[in-house]
This record gives C-alpha cells, structure tokens and sequence, in this order.
C-alpha cells in the first residue's frame, strides 16, 4: 500500500489506525449487517456513537459540566454568522482581533449583525505577528470578543489566551484545537471545523457555556439557533453521521495516545525540526516573526517563485504532497497537524537540505 506524506491544510491526514479501524468496521458495524454510514441517527447504535464522542472529547479537554457540545454541520465558516446571531443580544457590541484571512472573513460576516470593533490587527505586516493584548483595550459592554487562535493561511498563533475579563471570549479554533492541552473555562464558546485534527470535512464541532445559550433573536433561522442543537442532544436533524462516528475514532486515538500532554510534546518536537531546518538553511526564510509561529501550519520561502515551483514538483515526486503556499501568501506551507507522524516531518527535513544542496 502506497500512503504519501499529506501536508495539506485540510481536509488533512487522518490518523493510520483510525482509516483501519474504519475499513474493518465499513461494511458491517458492530454486526449490525451494516455501514454506519446507513445506521439511522435514532438507532441505540448511533446513539451509543455520538454520546462516546462527546464523553471522549470532554474527557481529552476536560470540558466544565457547564459546557455544551454540540456536533453541527455547515463548517466555521458557517460560525462566523451563527455566533454573532447567538451572541449580540445586550449590547449589541462585539471586539475581534484580525489576524489573517479567516479573521477577515469573521469580522466581515459579523458586521451583518451588529456593531464590530476590531480592536487589534497584524495586517499591517501582512500578517506575521500575533498582536500584543491587554484586558483593558477590550469594550467591557462587548458581548463578546471574538479570536482565532491558528491562523491556518499564514502561519501565526496565539502562544497565550487573552484575558477579556468578564466578557466571553469566542475563539475559531479549527486548525490547532486538540493539538495541546486547554483551559476549556477561559473560553464562552470554541468552535471548529473538523477537517484539521478532529476528522473528516462536513462536521463542526461547538463548546458552549450554557448561560451563553437561548438569548438568538425570533429572526434567528432554527438550524442556527444553539439552543435547537443543544436541546436535541445534535439531533434535531440528521446529523454528519460518518463525521461523528470518525471523530469518535480520532478521540479514541488521542486518549490511548496518551491524551493531549503527549499529543504536544508530540507537536512541538515535530514542528521544532521544521523550524530548525529553514532557521539553519541560506536558501529558505520564514516569514513568521518566532514568537507567534504555529506548531500547525509553517510557511516558508525560498529566495525566488521559481524555486519555490521547483521545490513543490520535486517534493510531490518524493511523496511529500501538497506543500504549495496559500496563494495569498506563497512560497510553501507545510501542514503538521495531529495525524502527521514524526516520519513524515524527518521526511520533510531531508528533503528540504538535500533540495538545497542541489539549488545553491
């Protein structure tokens, strides 16, 4: 069997073990005489699914009992609306800290529906630097202040949470959630697009504090109301079934993994490797200043355009795929979430000097 090394930035790898587990159990789950993709959202055996999901997941972050789960579709990108729609209900007021491109694309969304300050931006050095935050730049009558904590495009993230003090913090968290340990309590809502570190595309997950839930306008449409997912237990419509039962499998690997301490180490020893090539290499630079660099998504550069095409054909011929930069960036980016293995960054590395002996 032939598995490249799939630096995407999602859909991403999964884990190995979970894609087998998957195959053993496609055509015949649990001796049901079928798929789980054909079990009813209704049945005891989906049922069992989804509620170990959700008890796997609040173990491996330790979320509070005053937190919801809910497994939702409609990706983060459908969040940017939904959270504005849930949450501007006293003063109507919201602060967001833009941070690249998926913060833009928050901010712009969230405007829709009420008053939108941006209270920090990095885009004045195109977004390399996570800005500096302080409690008292944030609107103490904002019903939220609003982060995303990986900045998948450019390569940045948040080293530490914000303190926003009484107001909830909201945080986009799809491209680094479960990549270490988190203090769930900082947060009034997480939420995050499943396809980086938590499974397959089609499913969002959302932590929500309870008392954050019930306060969405009569105008708000039901499927974005909070309070219908929270009230269904995620079933007031057919969820993303195969998505749940494949994230459940994601969190039964994390936790055998040895939870999410290890899953860190894991992370910054992998990403430490890629960093300590481009620092020590004259041909490759990062554009990202080090103290805001992503163990997640690292972009790099070489000294020109062509290189860098050269770069992503040779590396695509060595197994090491899809490691051409956003467009809006360039270069390179190599995606090392959760599923990549230590092999595939060493794999990387050497790749990386050897192209640069080849290209002085």
């Amino acid at each position: 069997m032939k598995r490249v090394y799939n630096f995407s930035a999602g859909p991403s790898m999964l884990p190995l073990p979970v894609l087998e587990k998957a195959q053993e159990e496609l055509i015949n789950y649990k001796n049901s005489g079928m798929s789980v993709m054909e079990l009813s959202h209704r049945s005891g055996l989906f049922t069992n699914i989804i509620m170990e999901a959700e008890q796997l997941l609040r173990d491996l972050l330790s979320i509070p009992n005053e937190y919801k789960v809910l497994f939702v579709q409609g990706g983060a990108s459908q969040q940017f609306a939904t959270v504005p729609m849930n949450l501007l209900h006293n003063s109507g007021k919201a602060d967001y800290v833009n941070t690249g491109s998926w913060s833009k694309k928050a901010i712009k969304e969230a405007k829709k529906f009420g008053d939108i300050r941006v209270v920090a931006s990095s885009e004045d050095k195109n977004f390399t630097y996570i800005p500096a935050l302080s409690k008292d730049m944030f609107d103490p009558e904002a019903d939220y202040v609003h982060i995303t904590t990986n900045n998948t495009i450019e390569g940045t993230y948040f080293s530490t949470i914000p303190d926003t003090g009484d107001v909830p913090l909201v945080a986009d968290m799809s491209s680094n959630i479960l990549s270490e340990e988190l203090d769930v309590s900082k947060f009034g809502l997480i939420y995050a697009g499943a396809q980086k570190n938590i499974g397959p595309a089609g499913l969002t997950v959302v932590i929500v504090r309870e008392n954050l839930i019930g306060h969405a306008s009569d105008t708000c449409p039901t499927m974005l109301d909070y309070k219908t997912h929270s009230n269904s237990g995620s079933l007031y419509n057919t969820p993303p079934t195969y998505g749940i039962y494949m994230a459940k499998l994601v969190f039964e690997w994390l936790k055998k993994l040895g939870g999410l301490k290890e899953m860190a180490r894991r992370n910054q020893q992998k990403a430490k490797i890629i960093y300590d090539t481009i620092e020590e290499s004259s041909l490759f630079t990062s554009p990202v200043q080090k103290n805001s660099r992503s163990l997640m998504n690292i972009p790099f550069i070489s000294s020109s355009a062509e290189i860098d095409a050269s770069f992503i054909e040779e590396a695509q011929a060595a197994g090491l795929e899809t490691l051409k930069g956003h467009r809006s960036v360039g270069g390179m980016r190599a995606s090392i979430y959760n599923a990549m293995p230590l092999e595939g960054v060493e794999a990387l590395a050497s790749f990386m000097k050897e192209f640069e002996k080849k290209h002085k």
